[in-house]
């Protein structure tokens, strides 16, 4: 073998060797081992570990999880997303409200984040899918809080509205990367403006909803263009916002720009204070559901005072676990036995859903 040969190959590596502050103990832990197996007994997949968030454990072991909605499939291609992209051709699971909601109600969960991929192929973009799995989901426990993390809908500020009137505790999306980023990073579909235009939307529907986003840093950005995007963001009205290292999911997505250092981060967040939110999760880690129960209870229950909000976590959290088992519990006992899947739960309550059909965008020549 010749000496070329044996070379190492030139160049910098797919993916460059992470620094220590972003490296992670492997989830595990009862709660943990229990919610993941009951996952898997209801069919309810989660985004915590479809995106192999590591945030994972800690916030399963506070009662949080993130799901999907809408299927798998996104309409919209960005090159940050591992989600995969395509033609969902109108596929709608019309039973998926009464699933998803029935099946979240069974859990030990306090706070849900319920979040989705963009659906330019149907006529709300979803809109009214959401909603109707956030109003169940609060029928049946109307302790749980409730996050929807969703796109921009094309800009169509009337389907923001039907999702903002179903009443989420918490209603976001994400900016992603500031403004000079957009064109680069997200599909040409989205835009810095339209998203802070959805934002600003739900304000104005609901002034007491709180609104949520999110920026991605170290995908090419500078400092100053991060301050720039968080005042931004406080200015259409977002009152909670988190910041987190971009990580590339494989060789084919944009690759990483730098790694910002925890200093760094802490000034974001310490910037975000002076604008004025009422919560900022800034750090090498943060996801933008990051620790979602924690955000909400020291942001709007009780700011200012750690030591109250720890409590009423653990409260929260017992309470949770607590009406999950009467859910359970009743459903065992309906009709004398317990269905053997929630699909079949879902069956008994589908002939109240629209049909996929009616949800289908259809172009002028089909109508």
């Amino acid at each position: 073998m010749s000496a070329s040969s044996s070379a190492p190959p030139t160049g910098k590596p797919r993916f460059a060797p992470k620094p220590p502050w972003l490296k992670v103990r492997a989830p595990g832990g009862e709660s943990y081992g229990r919610l993941k197996e009951t996952f898997r007994e209801l069919d309810l997949h989660t985004v915590c570990e479809e995106a192999r968030c590591p945030n994972v454990g800690e916030c399963w072991s506070e009662g949080t999880a993130t799901v999907m909605l809408l299927g798998d499939v996104c309409t919209r291609g960005c090159r940050f997303c591992a989600v995969t992209t395509g033609d969902p051709r109108g596929a709608v699971d019309v039973r998926e409200p009464e699933h998803v909601a029935r099946a979240i109600a069974r859990l030990g969960l306090q706070y849900v984040v319920m979040t989705m991929v963009d659906r330019d192929d149907l006529l709300d973009g979803g809109a009214s899918h959401v909603a109707r799995t956030v109003t169940r989901l609060r029928e049946l426990r109307p302790d749980i809080l409730i996050e929807t993390l969703l796109g921009d809908f094309g800009g169509h500020l009337s389907y923001v509205d039907t999702t903002v009137d179903a009443k989420p505790h918490v209603w976001a999306h994400n900016i992603e990367v500031v403004r000079r980023l957009q064109r680069r990073i997200r599909d040409v579909r989205c835009s810095y403006e339209q998203s802070l235009a959805v934002l600003r939307r739900v304000k104005e529907r609901d002034p007491e909803r709180i609104t949520k986003s999110s920026i991605m840093v170290g995908i090419g950005e500078t400092d100053d263009e991060v301050e720039e995007t968080l005042a931004d963001l406080r200015g259409a009205g977002v009152d909670l916002v988190t910041i987190g290292q971009y990580l590339r999911p494989t060789p084919k997505h944009v690759a990483v720009d730098r790694f910002v250092t925890p200093e760094t981060f802490l000034r974001f967040e310490n910037k975000a204070k002076e604008l004025g939110f009422a919560f900022c999760a800034s750090a090498p880690l943060v996801r933008s559901s990051y620790k979602a129960a924690e955000v909400f209870v020291k942001s709007v229950l009780h700011p200012g005072d750690p030591d109250a909000a720890k409590k009423v976590l653990s409260e929260r959290l017992a309470e949770a676990q607590a009406a999950a088992a009467r859910i359970d519990g009743q459903a065992t006992q309906a009709n004398g036995e317990a269905p053997r899947t929630v699909s079949e739960l879902a069956a008994r309550a589908a002939v109240s859903l629209i049909p996929a059909s009616s949800l289908v965008r259809r172009a002028p020549s089909e109508v």
